[in-house]
C-alpha cells in the first residue's frame, strides 16, 4: 500500500487535547520530526499466536476485502486528516469477546479520545469483531507485553502498528500487511544539529560522532528503541557510543524531549507527526 504522508500534514487542531498525555499543560521547547528522513522501511501487520491459522483467515481476508474496495485507504486517511468518527468504549466484560491486545499511546493507530479508545487500529478491530459475530474487547497494555499477552492466549491478537521481522516471524504469526511505515528523528526546535542532513546516513554519521551524554529516547520494545539501543536478533547495531533511554510510550518520549532532559526521539513517522503537533500546540 502507498504511503500517505501529505495528508498527514493537514491534521488539524481539531485533536486539541486528544494526546493530553503528551501536550497539555506542556511548557517545554517546541520539536520538529525530520519525517522526510526515513531511518528505516517497515511494514505493519497484525500479530497472532504461532499455528493460529483460524484467526489469520479471518484477519487476512477482512484486510484483502478492506484493499479491494478501498476502504482500508478512506480509514487510513480519515485517522489522518482528523475526519475519522470512530470511538469506543469496552464491554463491563471480556467474557466471549474477540480480545485485541494494544498499545494505546501510538496515534493515529491507537489512541484515547477522552476515555474512549480510536484509530486505524481500532477501526479494524472493530471491523474484524463484526465479521466474526462477537464483541470486541481491546485490552491496552504496554507495548512489549501485547506479545506475551497473544501467545499465552489471553488476546486473541495484536493490533499496535506492529513492525513485521524476521526474528518476530519466527516466533509468531502475522496476518498480511496492512501499512507501510518508517522510523523517523526528532529534535528540539532550536537544535540545528541535524538541520543539513538529506539522507538516513547523513544522520547516521551525526548520531555516531556524540558521546554517551548525548541521550535518545525511544518507546520500550519497538523498532525505534531497537534500532538505537542495538539488536542483534533484529538486525540492528545500534548507536552504542550513545545513552538509550526506554519510554512506556513515545509521547512521553517527546515531552522529555521539550523538556530539555534528553537530546533526540526516534520514533515512526506518523505518530512522529501527531506528537509533534500536539506538542508544539
Amino acid at each position: 500500500m502507498k504511503k500517505i504522508i501529505a495528508i498527514i500534514l493537514a491534521i488539524a487542531t481539531v485533536l486539541g487535547c486528544v494526546f493530553a498525555f503528551a501536550a497539555c499543560g506542556n511548557k517545554g521547547e517546541k520539536v520538529k520530526a525530520y519525517a522526510e528522513i526515513e531511518l528505516t522501511a517497515e511494514s505493519y501487520a497484525f500479530v497472532l499466536k504461532k499455528g493460529n491459522t483460524t484467526m489469520k483467515t479471518v484477519a487476512d481476508e477482512l484486510l484483502a476485502e478492506l484493499k479491494t474496495s478501498g476502504e482500508l485507504d478512506t480509514i487510513i486517511n480519515s485517522f489522518f486528516d482528523g475526519t475519522a468518527t470512530f470511538e469506543y468504549t469496552n464491554p463491563a466484560s471480556k467474557e466471549g469477546c474477540l480480545v485485541v491486545a494494544t498499545n494505546a499511546y501510538f496515534p493515529p493507530f491507537e489512541y484515547y479520545n477522552g476515555n474512549k479508545l480510536t484509530g486505524v487500529d481500532m477501526k479494524i478491530a472493530s471491523l474484524l469483531a463484526a465479521k466474526m459475530n462477537k464483541t470486541l474487547y481491546i485490552l491496552d497494555e504496554e507495548f512489549d507485553t501485547i506479545f506475551e499477552s497473544v501467545n499465552t492466549g489471553e488476546a486473541d491478537i495484536g493490533m499496535a502498528g506492529i513492525t513485521v521481522t524476521e526474528a518476530r516471524s519466527a516466533i509468531y504469526d502475522f496476518t498480511e500487511e496492512y501499512y507501510e511505515s518508517a522510523q523517523v528523528l526528532i529534535v528540539k526546535e532550536s537544535d540545528n544539529l541535524f538541520a543539513n542532513c538529506q539522507t538516513a546516513a547523513d544522520i547516521e554519521a551525526i548520531l555516531a560522532q556524540q558521546d554517551k551524554k548525548f541521550i535518545i529516547g525511544a518507546q520500550n520494545g519497538t523498532t525505534g528503541y531497537m534500532y538505537s539501543a542495538g539488536d542483534e536478533d533484529f538486525g540492528y547495531d545500534g548507536f552504542t557510543n550513545l545513552t538509550v533511554n526506554g519510554y512506556k510510550t513515545g509521547a512521553l518520549a517527546v515531552k522529555d524531549l521539550s523538556n530539555g532532559k534528553i537530546n533526540a526521539v526516534i520514533i515512526d513517522k506518523q505518530p512522529a507527526l501527531m506528537i509533534s503537533k500536539s506538542i508544539n500546540g
